[in-house]
């Protein structure tokens, strides 16, 4: 058993629009190809024992995990295929490894033997592991063998802690995607982009787009803090800074004990110690704080309970009560004993895996043991409570109390005060007090620390009271209510036309004054200045536009290829353009008929937002069937103004653009909004470009239903004319005193056969093709292909692609022959290997009134060489 292929999808896909991050792997089974669970001895008793969770739900996601049935041990008996059993135990390693997923399906693959599994994932890395592994253990427990998880589960378990949003981050992205606000994260990095464009704001962890830096700054120094608070009539503790045990015994002669230690640019409780009664703890303490600084703050011990108090945008939205992690003696347990007991908590987890963090027994834990003259090994009298911490940060086991609804008022004003004065957006201050519903100047409680980018924690999921919503006004400061968070995206798909119907689409918008960034088979455009070359048509170059602060409209060529490999780069649009579907690409990426790429195709008009519009070739069958099953609202295009389905579309209400006596014309109710003849466009080639008056109509009518008026849509459609810089490969004509040169794109029958309508209307004295098979292709289509290039061109001069995708060179050279000659068998055919001499041979004999017509791979060499000749 082995993976034959394994993708990550990144966005809505072939495999699921809803479920956007999922692993896709095919499985060769080999001698397990139709092996079901209950025919492997003992397997179904040890997936059981091995993956407790593979057959019930965890409870603290049992919303999710209702929708997906588990997969029992009943049922492993009774007999389950292998590759749904695989699906499951690839979610079950994520799961136990602290990331909930349950999506998933398995179906049989094209090739007999192998197996389509597909499965949801929380981190990427994490995903991609537990699928090799996945594979790696049922292949072990068919053979027999034993099979230990638990190193698995810990390199899991470890990715998950490196990678994975920590719950500060979750909380302000779920709040985003709640309100359906996007949100992309940064490359190689814990940056999360809320927004599109020129739109987006940004956030690490609880640190914002409007974080102050010098707020930061001031926060970072204590003693600069403690300073600012003072002088605003907030109540710090006294103290000072020392650098050396010298200035220790200054400190402590003039503060007396307790006294606190900590570092001065500390965090998290790191280095800190509290309640030091004698000098040599005072010693231990100014060690353990010169750790992480230098310079060390002794400051006097304020009695009372440790509180947190959280302000956002100016105004206190939480409060907790913050308990250091602990344990109670009952007089038989040791104190390790009770920390594994106080571990078993089911909400206790590894780092941020949980609601709370399990208490680890650190040196410091050790330190304040040995202190009270205690072990690990000692057992507490029944009741006695022992603080295994100085600090009560929850990432050390503490716990939390929401105390939110008992804040004094003065409390109130003391806290957004402090976030005021230090200046900061998201502020965290901790204050020690005996009662945080009295006025902190009556207890003689004070302001210990501020925190610039306080943990949610605390708030989201305390231990005990009520969950505060704290993400909820930090997305209102970012986003406030009528303030857009999206740009407009416009995207196309489709067999033939896509590249050439997004640019006129591109141009139609930037003629509107908009900054518009676009994505192609030859490059990403922000602007109208070509930023990355070569073909950009996948989720990362539609994540490039989306990302760029100055575009404030998108238009996203989106291709089969990138939709395959891993998802779109979007969760939605605005409007979606499908131009055709046709046999292309077939046998590739395990899309294998026309009805399996439309279903490819069909992910687009999916992901439209419910208000915005599909655009639909309504003369293309499996196009015009996409609309039967779509949420949004839908408007077909059609080059016959009397296609019955668009006179029942239109008469029914709907939009349509219709090529009518020579017009590009929008149909809607009974009015017909005619937008120009289609001859005055320059991309039709006065009308002979009969695929580009069909990529004309798809423009026009997107541009309609995006608010565009008549005029605008007209205006751009007459300015857009095609040339080697503006769509190169895409019909570029080149003029010589003897002779014309068309480059075209074509690659498929679909494709070569519009290009044959519109060679047929173009009168030459010679008709010359310079012509190549792809060996990625079916030898049908390849056959196809050469066949229609042998009816149109009086003469073919054979090259070949620089990549040979599979096929040898003779391979390709016999394919295209025989269809070349299939109709034609005395039609002259010169071979010529290299694309650039093929093109200088055919510039070479050329006949006077000729056209050559070039169907290139080596679109930037093939236009140099052209220009170059000129």
């Amino acid at each position: 058993m082995k993976i034959v292929d394994l993708r990550t999808m990144r966005g809505p896909s072939y495999w699921s629009v809803k479920h956007t991050r999922l692993i896709v792997m095919k499985v060769d089974f080999g001698e397990l190809a139709g092996t079901w669970s209950n025919s492997v001895s003992e397997l179904p008793d040890q997936l059981a024992e091995l993956f407790p969770n593979l057959g019930m739900a965890n409870p603290h996601h049992s919303a999710e995990a209702a929708k997906h049935p588990p997969l029992t041990r009943e049922q492993l008996a009774d007999g389950e295929p292998l590759a749904y059993v695989l699906q499951h135990m690839a979610l079950a390693l994520q799961r136990q490894a602290g990331m909930p997923v349950f999506w998933g399906k398995s179906y049989p693959a094209h090739e007999e033997g192998m197996e389509m599994v597909v499965f949801a994932y929380r981190e990427e890395r994490a995903g991609r592991q537990a699928a090799k592994y996945a594979v790696e253990v049922l292949d072990a427990l068919c053979k027999g063998q034993s099979v230990d998880l638990k190193p698995i589960l810990a390199e899991l378990h470890d990715i998950r802690e490196e990678e994975y949003f920590g719950p500060s981050t979750q909380s302000i992205v779920s709040e985003a995607a709640s309100r359906n606000i996007p949100y992309i994260q940064l490359e190689n990095s814990n940056i999360i982009q809320l927004g599109y464009g020129v739109n987006q704001k940004r956030i690490w962890a609880t640190t914002t787009t409007y974080t102050c830096n010098a707020g930061v700054e001031i926060a970072g120094n204590k003693n600069r803090t403690k300073a600012m608070l003072k002088n605003a009539g907030v109540p710090v503790p006294r103290g000072t800074t020392v650098y050396s045990e010298e200035g220790l015994r200054d400190a402590i002669d003039e503060l007396g004990f307790p006294i606190v230690t900590k570092p001065l640019d500390g965090n998290h409780g790191k280095g800190a110690t509290i309640k030091i009664q004698n000098w040599e703890d005072a010693v231990v303490g100014l060690k353990a704080a010169q750790e992480y600084s230098r310079a060390v703050i002794v400051e006097q011990f304020i009695e009372g309970a440790d509180f947190r108090l959280l302000v956002v945008n100016g105004k206190l939205v939480a409060a907790a009560k913050r308990t250091p992690a602990a344990v109670t003696g009952n007089g038989t347990h040791t104190i390790q004993q009770l920390i594994d007991e106080v571990n078993t908590d089911p909400r206790r987890g590894i780092g941020h895996e949980k609601v709370l963090t399990a208490i680890k027994a650190d040196k410091h834990t050790l330190d304040i043991l040995a202190a009270q003259q205690l072990t690990l090994n000692s057992v507490l009298p029944a009741g006695q409570t022992i603080y295994l911490k100085s600090t009560a940060n929850i990432s050390t086991g503490g716990t939390a109390t929401d105390v939110t609804d008992l804040v004094d008022p003065y409390n109130v004003l003391l806290a957004e005060r402090v976030a005021g004065t230090i200046g900061l957006d998201i502020c965290g201050i901790d204050l020690l007090t005996d009662d945080i519903a009295v006025p902190l100047n009556e207890t003689r409680g004070a302001v210990i620390e501020v925190n610039a980018a306080p943990g949610f924690r605390m708030h989201i999921s305390p231990t005990d009271g009520l969950p505060r919503n704290v993400a909820a006004p930090v997305v209102d400061m970012l986003f406030p209510p009528g303030v857009p968070t999206r740009i407009p995206i416009i995207a196309v798909t489709g067999t033939n036309g896509k590249t050439t119907t997004t640019r006129l689409i591109a141009h139609m918008v930037a003629s509107k004054g908009y900054k518009v960034g676009f994505t192609t088979t030859d490059g990403i455009y922000i602007q109208g200045v070509q930023l990355q070359k070569g073909d950009c048509t996948g989720g990362q170059s539609a994540e490039f536009v989306l990302r760029d602060p100055t575009v404030n409209y998108a238009v996203l060529e989106t291709a089969r290829g990138g939709m395959l490999r891993s998802g779109l780069g979007f969760h939605s649009c605005d409007i979606a353009v499908v131009t055709n579907v046709a046999a292309d690409h077939l046998g590739l990426r395990d899309i294998y008929t026309v009805e399996e790429m439309a279903a490819v195709k069909g992910v687009l008009p999916r992901t439209v937002r419910k208000n915005g519009w599909a655009v639909l070739n309504g003369d293309d069958d499996l196009v015009y069937q996409m609309g039967h099953k779509l949420d949004c609202r839908v408007a077909y295009f059609s080059m016959d103004e009397n296609n019955p389905r668009i006179l029942e579309h239109v008469e029914d209400g709907g939009v349509a653009a219709v090529y009518e006596e020579g017009y590009i014309t929008i149909y809607k109710n009974s009015y017909k909004l005619r937008i120009d003849r289609a001859v005055e466009f320059p991309v039709t080639f006065g009308g002979r470009a009969g695929f580009n008056i069909e990529n004309s109509l798809a423009a026009a009518l997107a541009g309609y239903l995006a608010g565009f008026d008549k005029d605008d849509i007209k205006t751009a459609l007459r300015t857009f004319v095609p040339s080697a810089s503006k769509t190169p490969g895409r019909m570029n004509v080149f003029k010589y005193p003897q002779f014309e040169v068309i480059v075209d794109y074509a690659h498929n029958t679909a494709g070569i056969t519009k290009f044959a309508d519109f060679l047929n209307a173009t009168e030459a004295t010679h008709k010359v093709g310079i012509v190549s098979g792809l060996g990625d292709r079916r030898e049908e289509d390849t056959l196809g292909f050469a066949r229609i290039a042998g009816q149109i061109f009086d003469e073919v001069i054979l090259r070949q692609d620089r990549d040979l995708r599979g096929k040898t060179a003779e391979e390709l050279r016999e394919l295209m022959t025989r269809g070349l000659q299939l109709d034609k068998p005395e039609i002259p055919i010169t071979y010529i290997e290299n694309e650039l001499d093929a093109i200088d041979h055919a510039l070479r004999t050329a006949r006077p009134g000729s056209v050559v017509c070039i169907f290139t791979e080596n679109i930037s060499g093939t236009i140099k060489k052209l220009e170059d000749h000129q």
